[in-house]
């Protein structure tokens, strides 16, 4: 099953053999030996790579759970905590992840939780693939991933923890200062500070503020704000982040109108059964 899963995740065996660290023919041979004992073909072998077929798509999700119950009769066995893995970005591991972590030691003390962070791409196929329980990102809108990500083919489940409040920021002085209404029409010839393509909060401005502003990629959230802070850019930003440098007078707000992004706890709802994950959920939703 575990080959199978790496074939699946990989697509090719030499790939899936190296991160197994087996050998190519080992990986080959143990799929024709399931193909065989199953007696169906599970993938299609094409030019470039693997591709499953439709019984193979049927054990996929048996792949998992009896990956997921070999697991957990080790650790009874063995007498090993239970251990759940987390996914987050990273703005939202350090800003809110701590609360869930606090939770959830509060309500289940033998459940130890395994953060991970990471691109979004990243988590939401850890998530789909198993290899993680559920993850926390930024989204909006009724259905996964209508910030303007593709979701992964997989179903996943989710949940909107938390809105967060978006703030268009410049340094005092800004010539927009005082504007009771900015409209994106406005933001024609400003430089817009921005991070890698991707970013949650780039593809937040692409909707909020339009293609007139010209993009500066200058980093994470903390360089973003500071960049901002020296007048060499505006920047949409979490409300959280920027509220001392506000209140402080470092950072003004332009009156453009950015609707909420929602963190977003995402899972299989097929794995809900997994002994833990239910409170993990819980820890993260509550």
């Amino acid at each position: 099953m575990r080959t199978f899963e790496a074939v699946v995740r990989h697509r090719t065996v030499t790939d899936a053999a190296v991160a197994l660290e087996m050998a190519p023919s080992s990986v080959s041979e143990q799929i024709r030996v399931l193909e065989r004992s199953l007696g169906v073909a599970l993938f299609e072998r094409t030019a470039t790579g693997m591709r499953l077929t439709a019984p193979g798509e049927r054990l996929v999700r048996w792949a998992r759970r009896l990956l997921d119950q070999a697991e957990e009769a080790r650790r009874e066995v063995t007498g090993r905590r239970r251990e759940m893995r987390l996914g987050a970005l990273e703005t939202i591991a350090a800003t809110y992840v701590p609360r869930v972590l606090a939770r959830l030691a509060g309500r289940r003390p033998d459940v130890r939780v395994e953060v991970r962070t990471g691109g979004r791409a990243g988590l939401l196929a850890d998530v789909a693939a198993g290899r993680l329980e559920a993850a926390l990102l930024w989204d909006t809108g009724d259905a996964l991933g209508d910030l303007g990500f593709p979701p992964p083919s997989a179903p996943l489940s989710f949940l909107d923890v938390e809105s967060v409040p978006l703030v268009l920021v410049a340094a005092p002085g800004h010539r927009l200062l005082g504007r009771p209404h900015v409209v994106p029409e406005d933001l024609r010839g400003e430089r817009l500070l921005v991070n890698v393509p991707g970013c949650s909060f780039l593809m937040a401005a692409d909707k909020v503020v339009g293609p007139g502003p010209e993009r500066v990629q200058a980093g994470g959230v903390p360089v973003m704000r500071a960049w901002a802070e020296q007048g060499l850019g505006i920047s949409l930003l979490p409300e959280f982040a920027v509220s001392d440098a506000l209140a402080s007078g470092a950072l003004i707000r332009l009156a453009l109108f950015a609707p909420e992004l929602m963190l977003r706890l995402v899972w299989r709802g097929d794995r809900e059964e997994l002994p833990g994950l239910r409170d993990v959920l819980y820890a993260a939703g509550a």
